[in-house]
This record gives structure tokens, C-alpha cells and sequence, in this order.
């Protein structure tokens, strides 16, 4: 059947700001749908509070409206546009579900005449309400494990009573694992069955008997309204069960199943969909396996919505899960729809994967001083990162380089950990470096044994591991000289990094470099196919492995590259890694928009990056996309490989940012601003001579390498002093401090962390008023896009502070020093692209606090809230394609926007929630305003130095 006639247009409900839990993989599955529907003609309307992210630019559906996600806008939405026909909920995760429920039971769909696609009220009720499901399960025939509902605190006595310890403790319609927990022992039951009565918003919990130890499983499946079932993927959690599948490292297709067991697990999860309800659309399914030779299977939960793994599913296979799904609701069936990979086959096949991913979580515990950073059944993790390659051990490798956690992959880096009690410790009570600490408890000589019996990970797995570490002593023993083409390209094919096989062989990372290069140890790249290249795959979607050579019969050899170069001029676009507190999807949004900007300029576009969540992953936004680290050697084969024109560096934050120097270095030409300009802004010193010269007034400051010269500079400074290394993002390490013994703490245990860093000591501008400033330059004239005015004062950090556009509280005088400022710094840093400047005002002077010569976390909401493009103005100015002259601005905005932080406090308790110069929101919502005089402004300026800590 074709699609459903009588639907013209539908609304889409997006999941809001980013919180632990409920990240960028519904803005990149919410993208993929809006694009689906208007493929098919349908008008589009969105509803979602997220000013960051490139789902809510005005270009992805026919009417965005950032509003706060409550049913009073809805109403809002329904009212202004009655010829919306449908809503399609499944989207924006657990917020877009929960407010469709809302709204159903409010009555508002009947109300307007709406219709619910894409999933059934029914089937959330029941997959929501663990009784229920329960119930169904037990009905069907498939396995749980024993468990009961409580909704008081009495009756969670009593099932704890009868069941023993350990328990596992879930609360209803939450997301993320709110409030779940696993309970050892008896003491702390009581306070962990109150907190999950208190977060789930019906004041419910299931309570089962723990299955710790068993191996953990999740399918993604698609189905159509002809009753059509394909299993997208198949996902292993590498950790047992009592790990959120959030905070799992999870690899695909699964790794240690039986094909007879995977066979039954395939069954059993159609027939849940199938039983839970009538409906077209996305459904995951989660499953835990006994570790014996039984393998029985037992089902955890299903999800009937596109979920966090469907975004990763759908980068592991190349199927878009969410844009077929989107089809689906529109009443389509499989077998009309075309395989987007193959382009000539139907949607109606499992894919199959030649290759294997391996997805590692990103944590950000360092933000929550305090934390519990050992990992349980609430989600803790701020991103992912996904690595792909023709081995377990090539993706493994992969996935850990792309961390930028300062490590070069596992082991063989100089940082392993050496303490016996504290790896047991770390292997006991899973810790967030545990894919790390396994190398090391291995290296260290304790068996495998053992470190199964304690962790419970599949001996396949560690086993792996094993061989890599057998591996490592093996080319120990050579020298760069001695090492042999076998060898090295072993070591490569498991994923070693040229700076780790350095580390062995105790030489330079550009001496293995040339070594591989001498002995023909090179990259190939691989198409992400779906299909195991059994029919011809269209999309150009790569990652990189290493293979033999291969002779043909008139003795030439080769290795086969699937990416074929052409001729045409390019650019690559390097991406921003992982999210994470300080670099989030404003960053995503900036490089997609720099990519479709160089598209338009007549460049083949490259995108660089190997964060599964986001939009820039997407295989068709850039005319070519390399799913690697952004790690040096990645980026260098890929760009000798291609031969671009040059690098957009800019859009990507620090991660891109970082690679400028090596880029200059190798003679790469980056595109816009040099990283002499890029660096010159970071050098503190250099930074305020500049300023000097240009009569530009910056706080008092000194830089300090030790503790003792820390202590001398405070003398002339006076405090409070602002200490903040060099060279890092979302203010990590900054910290106000108010006499000597806390500076002396402060910067002892900064150089412990950071060693070699120069540490900038600022006199803090007690009191003052913070403001920024985002401008275009093209190295003549300068535009400034947006001045914004923060309303906790200077000392909070920027990615913390409700920031109101245009500024509400700075009279002629001073704005006039900030756009004087902000032109003079533009043009004397030769600034060619973006560039965002921080200023402290007191007593009505204005004093520069830092100058990025980059895109920053600001440019998307100033871009929503005046409705211009002003990433792809940039990007053509970049480019040299365009001047400032040449665009006409006009900014459209009716009384202010207020960029809104978001925190995800909730995931860590007894954790420190004041605010300070080091960032720790993990998203932002925007605020339209109509005037100052407005409650929810006033509410924000009253409580405006609640937070400030020092």
C-alpha cells in the first residue's frame, strides 16, 4: 500500500535540550524523519526548545517553532495551523512521548482532529507500565525475570522480602534509567526504593530479581502496517547486565551468540512487537542471556519508538532506521521503499555487516567534583564515540583513539595503570576506564580467569584483549630497524596506532609512519555497504582498515581502495568527536552547516568525524563521509588520499582546532583563519600584548608554571584571582580562588594533571557584568552577528550563564566600547571566518576576558533567534567565495531570546550544583520574550548570584 493520501501535513515533536540520558541521537533521528516526510511532499511542522542543534534550523521543516515542550504549545502550534493532520511522536524520545500521552489524555489530538502515526498510545502504555508488560509477556509466552511492582514503599518491602538480595530497582516512564539502581544489600534498600518511587512521575517501580552476570543484547527492528518484520542489527553489550546499554561499550553484529539462540531471540523479539500493538515504525527490544551453555533467554524491555541505539544502528549499517520508519507512519510498506544504500534494491532486507563497530561511551565525571563514578543502571555517560574495522580489535582500537581522553588507544601509551588493588577495585565496581583497565590487568599478569570471574565479561572478549597484548610484547622485542612488513601490518590490522607501535619500538610516531610508508603498509577504505558487497552500494560512506596485498596473474600487487578519487576540488570538514560538556551539538551544527555551505560554493564536501549520534554523520550530507577518529593519523591519510584544496578547522571546536598546528606544520592548507591567528589568541601573553598596542583594556594577569611563581604573582595581582590553564575547552580547570593556601591547592593539582601547562592567573573582576560578542570577518571589515549580555555575573561560565539577546542592561556607551573592541581584535587577529570575544564590564569599562577566533556554542542560537544563515555566510568567507559587503543582513527579532543552560544534576547525587568558570550544563533551550517586565525574566535576574561558587 502507498502512502496514506489524506496526509498533508504533520507535526513533529522533538526532544528538547540535551540531559544525560536523552542526547543527539533523537535530534539526528527527528532530522532524518523531517527530511523523509518532505521527500514525500508532506508539510512539515516542528515544535522543539533546542536553539543548538541543526533539526530546529528554519532550512529542516516548512514551520519551526522553538517553544518550551508543554501541551500549552502545542495548543499554540494546533490553533495557528488546523490543517495538520497527524503527529509523529516516536522521534524525540522519552519528552516527545511523554507529552503525546499528555496530550492524548488531555484530549488535545481528538480536540484538533489529529491523528497519532508511527506508534500506538496503546502499545506506549503498555512497554511504559511494567506490570502490564509483564502481564503481556507472561501471556505470550516469553520469559522475564521474577519481578513484581511496587507503588509504595511498604509494598517494595515486602517483594524485597521474598525475593532476596541482589534486586534490581526500576522506576516507570523515565528515561535514561532514572532512578534505577542495583541493591546488594539490605541497608541501602531503603533509600534507593524511595528515589525511584520519587523520580518515576506515577511513583511506581518494578523491582526484579538481578541477573548480574548475564550477557545483555538489544535488536532494532522495523515493521510496516502489511506486518513486515526486519532486524536492523543485532547489538552485543561487551559489559554484563547491571550496566545501562548507555554506559555499555556495545559492539555489532553480536559477538558471542549462537546462531540457535540468535534465531530464537529474532523470533521472540517479532513476536513482542507484533503482540504489543498495531502499529507501523521503529521498535528496540532488549534481551539478557544466560552465560552457560543453555543460553536462555529472558526479555529485559521494548521500546516502540526509534531509540539511542537506532541512531547507532543506523550508522553501524548504513539503513537510516529512522528515515524508513518515517515512511512507514506514513502507511508506505517495506517493499515499496527503496534500500538507500544500494539505491536499486528494496527496504525489505536485513542488512548484513562485513565489518564490526564497537561504540565507547563518554563521560565527563571530572565536571561533577564528588560524583559516584563507578557505572550502574542509571545512565552517566555525556556521549559516544563508534569505531569501525574489519576486526573486534581493528573497531576496539578505533573507538578508544577517538575518546580524546589523551590516550592513544589501549595501552602502549605510557599511562597504564600499575596498581594492583586498584585495578581489582576497578574491575569489581565497574569504572568508566574499564575498557582500559582490563589491558592492564592482563599486562599486569592476572588471568583471564580471574578477571572473568570478577567482571563476568564474555571470555571471547577478554580473549581478545589477550592477543592484543601478546602482540605488544612480541614487537617489544624489535626495533624500527629490525621489524618486519607481516608484523607492522598485523599490528595495524588490530588497530594499533603508529604512536602506540612507536611507544614499543622506542622511536618517533613519524619514524613507523615512514617505515609503512617504505614497506607498503597502507590505509585502505572500505564501504559501509549493508549488504557484505553482495550488491553494489552507492552511498559514500568509508572507514579505513589495512589489508595483504594481493598479486594478479602478471605479478603486480595491490590492495583494494573503494574510495575512489575524483577530480573535482574539494574540502574536508573535520568534525568534533564525541559530545561532551564544553563541546556539544552546537559544534554539529556548525559543521553541517559548513559543509552544505562549501557544497553551494561548488566543492566536493568530506566529512571527517565518528560521533554516531549526530547530524554530520548522516551518510548523505556530505558528498563523502569518513566515519574515523579525528585523530592525526587518520586525518593525514584521508587528506593525502583526497588531496583537498584545504581544511575547514573552525566549525569543529577544540578537537578540529587542536589539529592546526600539525596541519601547518605537514604544509595543509588550512581554510580561513592560519593557526598562527588560532594560536595567537590562546597565547595568553602574546594575546595581550596585542591588546596593548591596540588600546584595548584586559584584567590584570600573569602566567605561572609552578606553584611558587603562582604565589609571588598573587602578591602583585591581589585576589580573588581567576587560575585557568592554556589550551582547553568548557573552562575545565578554571577555578576563583580567595587566598593563598587555596591558589597553592588549586595549581599543585593542576600541574599534577596537566604538566608543562602555562597557567593564566587573572585578577577577578569582582561583581562585574559578563557579556559576548560573535562577528564575521573577512580580513577587511568586520560584522557583528549578535552581542549578548549574561545574567549571572562575570565568573559563571558563558555555556552556564542565561545569556539575553540583544544585551538588556548596557547603555550606549558601553556597547559602543564592545563593537569597537570586538572589529579591532577581528581585524588585528587577521581573522577570516568566525570569531567569538568575552567581555567583563565594571564600571562602565569594558575589559576583554578571551578572544576564539572559531565558531562557538553561541553562533547556532544567535542564527535561530534572528533566522539568518550566518554559518554558511562564514563558510563563504572562509572559502574566499564571498565578502561581507556582498551579503544583506537582516537580523528579524521582536523583544529578546534568552539561551537557557540545562544541567543533568540529577544523574549524580550529593554532587557540589554551584556554578563557576568551569562549565557543567549539557544542553540549552532558548526563551522568546516579549519584554523585560516578562515573570520568567524576572524570576532568571532574581536569582542571579544564587550560584556563583568560589
Amino acid at each position: 500500500m502507498p502512502k496514506n493520501e489524506k496526509l498533508k501535513s504533520v507535526l513533529i515533536i522533538g526532544s528538547g535540550p540535551i540531559i544525560i540520558g536523552q542526547a543527539c541521537e533523537f535530534d539526528y533521528s527527528g532530522s532524518q524523519a523531517l527530511r523523509s516526510l518532505r521527500e514525500d511532499g508532506i508539510e512539515t511542522i516542528l515544535i522543539n526548545s533546542n536553539p543548538a542543534t541543526i533539526m530546529t534550523d528554519p532550512s529542516m521543516a516548512d514551520h519551526v517553532y522553538l517553544l518550551p515542550l508543554t501541551t500549552k504549545s502545542l495548543i499554540k502550534i494546533l490553533k495557528e495551523h488546523p490543517q495538520i493532520d497527524a503527529v509523529l511522536p516516536t522521534m524525540g524520545g522519552q519528552t516527545a512521548l511523554n507529552l503525546c500521552i499528555e496530550a492524548d489524555e488531555k484530549g488535545i489530538w481528538e480536540d484538533f482532529g489529529v491523528d497519532i502515526i508511527g506508534v500506538d498510545i496503546d502499545a506506549i502504555n503498555i512497554t511504559e507500565d511494567r506490570e502490564q508488560f509483564r502481564e503481556l509477556m507472561l501471556k505470550i509466552g516469553v520469559p522475564m525475570a521474577p519481578q513484581a511492582t511496587a507503588t509504595s514503599y511498604l509494598k517494595g518491602k515486602e517483594i524485597a522480602q521474598e525475593y532476596g538480595f541482589p534486586l534490581v530497582i526500576r522506576a516507570s516512564y523515565t528515561l535514561g534509567g532514572a532512578g534505577a539502581s542495583i541493591v546488594h544489600k539490605e541497608e541501602d534498600f531503603d533509600e534507593l526504593l524511595t528515589r525511584g518511587l520519587e523520580i518515576s512521575p506515577i511513583h511506581e517501580v518494578m523491582i526484579d530479581k538481578a541477573l548480574i552476570g548475564w550477557k545483555e543484547y538489544e535488536l532494532e527492528l522495523l515493521r510496516d502496517a502489511n506486518d513486515n518484520v526486519v532486524i536492523i542489527c543485532s547489538i552485543e553489550n561487551m559489559d554484563p547486565m547491571g550496566i545501562h546499554t548507555g554506559d555499555s561499550i556495545t559492539v555489532a553484529p553480536a559477538m558471542t551468540l549462537s546462531d540457535k539462540t540468535y534465531q530464537k531471540m529474532r523470533d521472540m523479539a517479532m513476536h513482542m512487537m507484533r503482540s504489543i500493538g498495531d502499529f507501523a515504525g521503529g521498535c528496540n527490544v532488549q534481551f539478557a542471556v544466560s552465560p552457560d551453555e543453555n543460553e536462555d533467554i529472558i526479555a529485559i524491555e521494548i521500546n516502540p519508538r526509534v531509540s539511542r541505539s537506532s541512531a547507532l544502528a543506523s550508522k553501524a549499517t548504513g539503513y537510516p532506521i529512522a528515515k524508513i520508519a518515517a515512511k512507514l507512519a506514513l502507511g508506505y510498506h517495506l517493499d515499496e521503499l527503496k534500500n538507500q544504500i544500494t539505491k536499486s534494491t528494496s527496504a525489505l532486507f536485513e542488512p548484513t555487516l562485513d565489518y564490526v563497530i564497537v561504540k565507547i561511551p563518554r563521560w565527563n565525571f571530572d565536571k561533577f567534583e564528588g560524583s559516584d563514578r563507578t557505572l550502574g543502571l542509571q545512565m552517566k555517560s555525556v556521549g559516544e564515540v563508534m569505531g569501525i574495522g574489519r576486526s573486534f580489535q581493528e573497531a576496539l582500537h578505533k573507538a578508544t583513539q577517538s575518546l580524546e581522553i589523551k590516550r592513544n588507544g589501549l595501552g602502549a601509551d605510557g599511562k597504564e595503570n600499575k596498581d594492583y588493588d586498584q585495578i581489582i577495585e576497578k574491575l569489581t565496581n565497574a569504572s568508566w576506564d574499564r575498557v582500559f583497565i582490563i589491558y592492564d590487568a592482563i599486562r599486569m599478569g592476572i588471568p583471564l580467569s580471574r578477571i572473568h570471574e570478577i567482571t563476568k565479561i564474555d571470555m571471547w572478549f577478554l580473549k581478545q584483549y589477550e592477543e592484543l597484548h601478546m602482540l605488544n610484547n612480541e614487537i617489544s622485542t624489535f626495533t624500527i630497524d629490525t621489524i618486519e612488513k607481516d608484523l607492522l601490518l598485523e599490528a595495524k590490522q588490530k588497530g594499533y596506532g603508529d604512536r602506540q607501535i612507536a611507544h614499543m619500538l622506542g622511536c618517533l610516531e613519524s619514524q613507523v609512519y615512514n617505515k609503512r610508508e617504505d614497506l607498503g603498509v597502507n590505509r585502505v577504505y572500505k564501504l559501509v555497504d549493508t549488504c557484505a558487497a553482495e550488491f553494489e552500494a552507492k552511498t559514500p560512506y568509508y572507514y579505513s582498515t589495512f589489508e595483504s596485498d594481493m598479486q594478479t596473474t602478471d605479478g603486480k600487487r595491490f590492495s583494494h581502495n573503494e574510495s575512489v578519487v575524483t577530480e573535482k576540488k574539494k574540502i574536508i570538514v573535520l568534525g568534533s568527536g564525541p559530545n561532551r560538556i564544553g563541546q556539544g551539538i552546537e559544534f554539529d551544527y556548525c559543521c553541517v552547516h559548513g559543509v552544505l555551505a562549501a557544497a553551494e560554493c561548488g566543492y566536493e564536501t568530506i566529512m571527517i568525524n565518528c560521533n554516531p549520534e549526530t547530524v554530520s554523520t548522516d551518510f548523505d550530507i556530505a558528498d563523502k563521509l569518513y566515519f574515523e577518529p579525528v585523530f592525526w593519523e587518520h586525518i593525514y591519510d584521508i587528506i593525502k588520499h583526497e588531496k583537498p584544496v584545504g581544511v575547514i578547522v573552525q566549525l569543529g571546536g577544540q578537537t578540529a582546532l587542536k589539529l592546526a598546528e600539525k596541519l601547518t606544520k605537514y604544509g595543509i592548507n588550512i581554510i580561513g583563519t592560519s593557526f598562527e591567528s588560532l594560536n595567537l589568541a590562546e597565547d595568553r601573553g602574546v594575546f595581550s600584548k596585542l591588546l596593548k598596542e591596540n588600546n584595548i583594556p584586559y584584567p590584570k594577569f600573569d602566567i605561572a608554571t609552578t606553584a611558587d611563581e603562582a604565589a609571588a604573582i598573587a602578591d602583585v595581582l591581589d585576589f580573588p584571582i581567576l587560575v585557568r590553564p592554556s589550551y582547553v575547552l568548557g573552562g575545565q580547570g578554571m577555578k576563583i580562588v580567595i587566598n593563598k593556601e587555596e591558589l597553592e591547592k588549586h595549581v599543585v593539582d593542576l600541574l599534577a594533571r596537566m604538566p608543562g601547562n602555562q597557567l593564566l592567573l587573572d585578577h577577578y573582576l569582582d561583581g562585574a557584568i559578563e557579556a559576548e560578542a560573535d562577528a564575521i570577518c573577512d580580513g577587511e571589515d568586520v560584522y557583528i552577528i549578535g552581542i549578548m549580555e549574561h545574567i549571572e555575573p562575570c565568573g559563571i561560565h558563558s555555556g552556564d550563564s542565561n545569556a539575553t539577546l540583544p544585551p538588556f542592561n548596557l547603555g550606549e556607551f558601553v556597547m559602543q566600547q564592545i563593537k569597537d573592541h570586538t572589529k579591532k581584535i577581528a581585524l588585528a587577529l587577521n581573522t577570516v571566518g568566525l570569531i567569538n570575544i568575552q567581555f567583563a564590564i565594571k564600571d562602565d569599562v569594558v575589559y576583554i576576558i578571551e578572544a576564539n577566533p572559531r565558531a562557538s556554542r553561541t553562533v547556532p542560537f544567535i542564527a535561530k533567534a534572528y533566522g539568518e544563515p550566518y554559518i554558511n555566510y562564514a563558510t563563504k568567507v572562509m572559502l574566499g567565495e564571498n565578502k561581507i559587503k556582498d551579503f544583506n543582513f537582516k537580523p528579524k527579532l521582536e523583544g529578546y531570546a534568552i539561551k537557557q543552560p540545562v544541567f543533568s544534576f540529577d544523574k549524580f547525587h550529593n554532587v557540589n550544583k554551584k556554578l563557576g568558570p568551569e562549565m557543567k550544563s549539557t544542553g540549552e533551550s532558548i526563551l522568546f520574550i516579549d519584554s523585560l517586565k516578562d515573570d520568567q525574566f524576572y524570576d532568571l535576574y532574581s536569582r542571579r548570584k544564587m550560584y556563583l561558587s568560589k
